[in-house]
Parts: structure tokens; C-alpha cells; sequence
């Protein structure tokens, strides 16, 4: 279906939004009153600017206070309507959007409302316009769309139907139940469809809406349901976002309307109506990547956790260090940040990497060109939109399954092998490192702009397949952090999406690799045997872990001396401790024990304040 986006979603100037919604994919806009008082150019000459990026203007908006008012305010109304019908002329919008009335002189009057609707509409169609009424939630006598329906379906005029706004409708906790009423609705009488989501909030709904919208997805309405009831009506006009939301207004516009326009795929695919590729969601976390000028401060700390650098790739200044399953990459070479040590990639393996890609292509997730030599691995990548690449690859056990499955799903024997990542790496002499512990990769904690958070979430949600867990708040003395985890099914790979408290908080966005032991206390003497230095945690923690839990004669001494934390859930038991960051990295060592779920996420104040306080 076409896809619209309302100007007041994205910040910038008029021209700045126009551009920003082309570049993204959509084919029309909303244009806002506002956006257009506020440009310097003329309306011919935006008419024209939406010609050149292949936009059309679907909608103008909004009118306001006009129907059920007395008579002498009825005539201003339809003086200053005909001004708004002469300069949509000149900006060839052909729909204009009347919110139901707050104005304390409107009427509960439906007839009146009517027949004041219809004379509107009279004027519209003089001017070759539609007139599409839309029930506010907070209207003052007109608030659920079947009320404004009813108002448009009593006027009976040609030029006079109804907008749908999945916010207005869905932020009232309609019963599931009440929106089958769409279904008796015309479709050629809906002129137009609004789509927002919200997280779900207790709090004032005029207020809700002007600051708390989101992207389809990124909130807790189900907007899939109530496209699935419009679609069913035979609405066939476009799927427009009109989003009110703080944050996107102070965001870049170029980014923001590429989220916008990908939330509207995930949304059609969601409803049946335009799939693109299906997910291929990751097995498992084949390697991260660290970037910096310097090696030797990553390379002894990995050595320190037991890590062995075992190989070097090729052609590029890359090492590999490897303990157990767990691998990390050194790569010192000239694209290395200047701010220290930082994470920059995901390898995550892949039954098909390049149906990953491809469905990342599609989801407007930007494809990373690679130079390689001829011999290297042909390895598909895109960036997440906090700039962290990931990567698409196989690994021989990789190539194993996918060999069973073939197999044993369709008889096929001599399955082609995808290209392995590891064989772009040559083995390097070493020393056997003293393993540590460390059985693999459990999760990473990666925080993203300020900005960027609900974005982060529907991009792995999403493109990735992996599902997502519920919002979590986590105080620390500074402000509040917001995280939310994303996985697959089986847990093997874990992403827990993190924001700081503040926009200004970018120079601590530290990203962590947590690492799985089966024994978090040898692995943790192990460490500091070598030298590393675990985080200090403070005594009256464990002293009220004394108070909430009954440990074995000596436990609880031993996770004082090591800074180990602990957590439990109806499924098991959960202990960690954590290094000193490098750069922006740090490494959680964890032992998880009965099938414990999730994060430690109570023990996180603890750990920032240590970090605070250790920087």
C-alpha cells in the first residue's frame, strides 16, 4: 500500500521533512499548518518541491472548532475554511482533515453537526476538495470514531467522510470487540487513516498524545488488529503516520523518517498485507568485534579472562582470541575510534546469511560495503542504527545443521556450504592460555543513543527476528536507564538495548560482553590471578544480601571478596561479576543455574555506582 507521513512527525524545516520522507521511501505527506505558516516559500513552490522528490500531498491539516457552533460562529468558520480551500488550490492537497470540536461554544447537538459538516463539505466540493472529520479522543461532545461516523453518515454529503486515527481510537482502551464497528463503514467513505502507537501510560490523554506517540511497534496499542478491521472495511487509501513525540521532533529527520517508513513495512507484514523476506533469526553469537588505536590494553584484559589470541586474519590487522566458543576480534587498523577501545561489530551466525541480508535490505537497513581480497569470505553486513555493524556468517557447525536439515526435511544430500568467517583467519603460533572458564558469549549489553532507543528495538525485533522482553528502568546516581533485551527463542543469542539518562550522556556509552561460566568464582580468581581487576562492590550490598537470602557456610564471604553479585527467579539462580572498562568496553563473567531468564537487571544500581565511582 502507499505510505504517508505527516510533517509534524519529523523536525526540521518544511523542506528538511519533505526531503527526509522521500529519501526514506515514502510516497506522500501530511502537510501540517503549522510547517506550512512557518516556511518561507510559497505554497506553489512546495507543490512543486513534493513534485521533484515524487511525493504527493495527501492531506492537509488540521481545521479545527468548526462544526455545532452557533450561527454568527458557524460564518467566521466557513470564511476561514474557504481561505484554507483557496491555498490548498495552490498547494494541490485535495483532503483536508476537521477535528471534532474542543471549542466550549460547540453543541451536543449531532444534527446540527450535520448539517453545519455538510455545508463545509458544500464549500469543499467547489474547490474539488474532501472534507475527512476525525473524532479527537478529548473531543468535547464527539470522541469515538463510530459518534463521528454516525455525524458523517446523517450528513450524507459526497464530499463529506470520516478519518481514522489508530490513537484516537486505541488510547480510549477500546474493548477489542468495539472496533469490529469499523466494519460497517464504507470503505470508499474512510478518506483517510492515521497510524500511531504509544507506550501505555496512565496519565491525561491530551497529554499522552502530544509528547508519548511512537512508530507502529514501538508501543503497546494493537494497531496491527485495527489496520486488519480498516483494511476489511475496503479502505484503500494510504497507511499515514502522524506522530507526536518529543524526542523524534529534537531527532535528526533523515534517521527518524527511515525508523517511520520501516515501522509501516513491519506493520503491512504484520497485518498479511505486503511481506518482505522472511526473518532469519540468528543461532548464535559467532564473535564481537573490538575496535582501537591501541591493542595492548584489550589484549591484556582478554588475556587476563583466559583468552588466546589464536589467529590473524589474512590481509587486515585483525587478531582472533578464543576461549571456548567465546571469540573476540582486535582490530587496530585505520578505521579505529580515537576515543579508546570501543565494540563496533556482531558476527551472528546465520542458517542463511544472505536471506539475512536481504531481509535487512528491505527493512531500509543500510548494507555495508566491505573491501576484501579475493580470497576473503564473501560476508554480508548492515549497520544497526546505532552505527554497530553486523555481520551474517556461517561457521562449520553452522554448515552441519544446515546439512541436517536439509536432509532431513527435503532428502537433499551435498548441501553447497555457505562461506565459513573463520577461514578468512590464519593460525598464529601461541602459547596455550590456561582456559579461565568462559564457555561462550552469553549476552551483550549494548546502549544506544538517547534518541535511538524505541528505533533500536524495532530494528532487532524486527530485521533479526528476535523477540523482545518488557522494558525495564534501572536508577543509577545520575538518572534513570531504560533497558530492554531482545532474543531468540533458545536464548543463544541475547541483546539487552540500553539507554542513558540523559542526551548529553554519549560519553558513557559504554558497551559490555557478558561471558558464560559454569563456575563464576574459579573463573573470577582466575582473572584476578592474572592481573585483571574486578569492579569493587560496595559492603552493604552483600549485607543485605544476608538479610534477603540463606547462603552455604562461606558463599556469601567469597562474593564479598570477589564483587560477585547474585539473583534468583522462579527459574534459578544467577551470579556475576564485573572487569574495569576499557575505553567503553567491560566484560560481565555470569554462571546461570536452572534456567534462570534473566539479567541481574536489580543488581544494575549497584554496578553503576561502582562504576561511577571508579572512573
Amino acid at each position: 500500500m502507499r505510505t504517508s507521513i505527516a510533517t509534524v512527525s519529523l523536525s526540521g524545516s518544511l523542506t528538511e521533512k519533505l526531503t527526509a520522507a522521500s529519501r526514506a521511501g515514502f510516497d506522500g505527506v501530511e502537510i501540517f499548518e503549522n510547517d506550512l505558516l512557518a516556511s518561507p516559500r510559497t505554497p506553489e513552490e512546495i507543490r512543486a518541491r513534493c513534485a521533484d522528490l515524487g511525493l504527493s500531498i495527501d492531506l492537509y491539516q488540521p481545521m479545527r472548532d468548526i462544526e455545532a457552533v452557533p450561527p454568527e460562529e458557524f460564518a467566521r468558520n466557513l470564511r476561514r475554511a474557504r481561505h484554507k480551500f483557496e491555498l490548498m488550490g495552490r498547494l494541490g492537497a485535495d483532503t483536508v482533515l476537521v477535528c471534532s470540536s474542543v471549542s466550549p461554544l460547540a453543541r451536543d447537538d449531532d444534527a446540527l453537526a450535520a448539517d453545519q459538516l455538510s455545508q463545509l463539505a458544500d464549500l469543499a466540493r467547489d474547490f474539488g476538495i474532501r472534507v475527512a472529520y476525525e473524532a479527537l479522543a478529548w473531543g468535547r461532545h464527539v470522541n469515538t470514531y463510530d459518534h463521528a461516523w454516525r455525524i458523517v453518515e446523517a450528513a450524507g454529503h459526497p464530499a463529506l467522510g470520516t478519518c481514522l486515527d489508530s490513537f484516537h481510537i486505541l488510547a480510549r482502551g477500546s474493548d477489542p470487540k468495539d472496533l469490529e464497528g469499523i466494519a460497517d463503514i464504507p470503505g470508499e467513505k474512510i478518506f483517510f487513516l492515521q497510524l500511531a502507537d504509544a507506550p501505555l501510560m496512565a496519565m491525561d490523554v491530551l497529554q499522552w498524545s502530544r509528547h508519548y506517540r511512537c512508530f507502529p511497534g514501538q508501543g503497546g496499542l494493537d494497531v496491527t488488529g485495527l489496520l486488519r478491521h480498516v483494511i476489511a472495511a475496503g479502505y484503500q487509501g494510504p497507511l499515514s503516520l502522524e506522530i507526536f513525540n518529543d524526542v523524534f521532533r529534537q531527532a535528526e529527520a533523515g534517521p527518524t523518517a527511515v525508523d517511520a517508513h520501516r515501522s509501516l513495512l513491519v506493520l503491512q507484514e504484520a497485518a498479511g498485507l505486503a511481506p518482505p523476506p522472511a526473518p532469519v533469526v540468528p543461532t548464535g553469537a559467532a564473535f564481537v568485534e573490538l575496535v582501537t588505536a591501541d591493542a595492548e590494553p584489550a589484549s591484556a584484559l582478554l588475556g587476563a579472562l583466559g583468552f588466546a589470541r589464536t589467529a590473524r586474519h589474512r590481509s587486515k590487522p585483525v587478531d582472533l582470541w578464543q576461549q571456548g566458543e567465546a571469540r573476540v576480534l582486535v582490530n587496530t587498523g585505520p578505521a579505529a575510534r580515537r576515543h579508546g577501545t570501543s565494540l563496533a561489530a556482531v558476527g551472528l551466525e546465520s542458517p542463511d546469511p544472505a536471506g539475512a541480508a536481504r531481509r535487512a535490505e528491505s527493512l531500509l537497513a543500510p548494507v555495508l560495503p566491505r573491501r576484501r581480497a579475493p580470497e576473503d569470505a564473501p560476508l554480508d553486513a548492515v549497520a544497526a542504527p546505532d552505527g554497530t555493524e553486523l555481520f551474517f556468517v556461517a561457521t562449520a557447525a553452522t554448515n552441519a545443521r544446515v546439512a541436517m536439515n536439509a536432509t532431513a526435511t527435503a532428502g537433499i544430500e551435498n548441501q553447497p556450504e555457505l562461506p565459513d568467517w573463520r577461514a578468512d583467519f590464519v593460525d598464529v603460533p601461541h602459547h596455550e592460555a590456561t582456559p579461565h572458564g568462559v564457555t561462550r558469549i552469553d549476552h551483550l549489553a549494548l546502549t544506544q543513543p538517547w534518541h535511538e532507543f524505541d528505533e533500536a528495538v524495532l530494528f532487532h525485533r524486527s530485521v533479526l527476528g528476535l523477540h523482545a522482553q518488557e522494558s525495564v528502568d534501572v536508577a543509577d546516581p545520575y538518572g534513570l536507564h531504560r533497558s530492554r533485551a531482545v532474543s531468540n527463542a533458545d536464548g543463544s543469542v541475547r541483546i539487552a538495548l540500553g539507554v542513558g539518562p540523559a542526551p548529553t550522556d554519549d560519553g558513557a556509552r559504554a558497551q559490555h560482553i557478558a561471558l558464560a561460566t559454569d563456575d563464576v568464582v574459579a573463573t573470577a580468581r582466575a582473572f584476578r590471578a592474572a592481573g585483571g581487576r574486578l569492579l569493587t562492590v560496595p559492603a552493604n550490598y552483600h549485607d543485605d544480601l544476608a538479610a534477603q537470602y540463606e547462603f552455604a557456610d562461606g558463599e556469601l564471604e567469597t562474593y564479598r571478596e570477589l564483587g560477585i553479585l547474585y539473583d534468583r527467579d522462579a527459574h534459578g539462580e544467577f551470579r556475576h561479576c564485573y572487569t574495569h572498562t576499557v575505553g567503553r568496553v567491560f566484560f560481565e563473567l555470569l554462571q546461570r543455574e536452572g534456567g534462570y531468564r534473566g539479567y541481574g537487571a536489580r543488581n544494575a544500581p549497584v554496578r553503576l555506582a561502582a562504576q561511577h565511582a571508579v572512573r
